[in-house]
């Protein structure tokens, strides 16, 4: 099975290698002749046939409670990476608020099962190695759209590596690691469910999610407040003042 779904993405890959129109050009996606063949592999057949299947299952079967725990786990199992990002990132508040939240959830919330630090004030913050590097001045790189994974940069591919290895969460077996992974993966689906009719309208879906993307990524780079770029004059002042 492994060894198909390979096959098909190279053959996806080779149909995808034709010149990408000028209009469809651009510059953060240089890899877009073969990003779309991976993202149609994506949708068309790992999303169709696995992972939303997967997340409807998931949702009819798990009580709401339940999968609330879940996400608090997931969340607790991440905040040694939160705290260590933030304090790389010069935010020593951030880091401080992660490591009561991990002490706090690690305790009294049950392994993280419950998220009692919330209810202190200690609010969860998401830092990861990606985002230390774009506070470090390092650039997104390019587009990329990975299989199985969904849309990524080359910076945020290397902060996961960096995460997930160089910064390991907490010391957890590689099937403990592997249930970790496919319970945010499944959660993180689910919760799209209900926004499926945007993708769906969208004149371009892969267009959309990658702008959505973006989005995204600046808006956690800058903790919820990104720069707001003004607008360009569309008029020559030299000519106004002439009037």
């Amino acid at each position: 099975m492994l060894k198909h779904g390979l096959i098909y993405i190279f053959l996806l890959v080779l149909a995808g290698c034709a010149q990408v129109p000028d209009s469809q050009k651009d510059e953060r996606d240089p890899l877009q002749n073969i990003n779309r063949p991976i993202y149609d592999f994506n949708m068309d057949v790992l999303d169709t046939y696995i992972l939303r299947p997967a997340a409807v299952g998931y949702i009819t079967v798990t009580p709401v409670p339940v999968r609330q725990s879940l996400v608090h786990f997931t969340n607790n199992i991440s905040a040694p990476v939160d705290m260590i990002n933030a304090g790389l990132q010069g935010k020593p508040g951030n880091a401080s608020v992660s490591l009561a939240r991990f002490l706090v959830n690690s305790t009294v919330g049950v392994f993280g099962l419950f998220d009692v630090a919330s209810s202190l004030g200690l609010e969860h913050v998401d830092e990861d190695f990606g985002q230390t590097l774009g506070v470090w001045g390092a650039g997104d790189g390019a587009y990329l759209m990975l299989p199985a994974m969904g849309p990524s940069t080359a910076r945020n591919l290397t902060g996961d590596v960096v995460d997930n290895f160089v910064l390991p969460e907490i010391a957890l077996t590689t099937p403990q690691t592997i249930l970790v992974f496919a319970l945010k993966a499944v959660e993180a689906r689910a919760s799209l469910i209900a926004q499926e009719g945007l993708l769906n309208d969208s004149l371009d879906p892969y267009l959309f999610i990658k702008d959505i993307y973006f989005q995204r990524q600046l808006y956690e780079l800058y903790d919820g407040n990104p720069p707001i770029k003004e607008e360009p004059d569309d008029f020559d002042e030299d000519f106004l003042e002439s009037l």
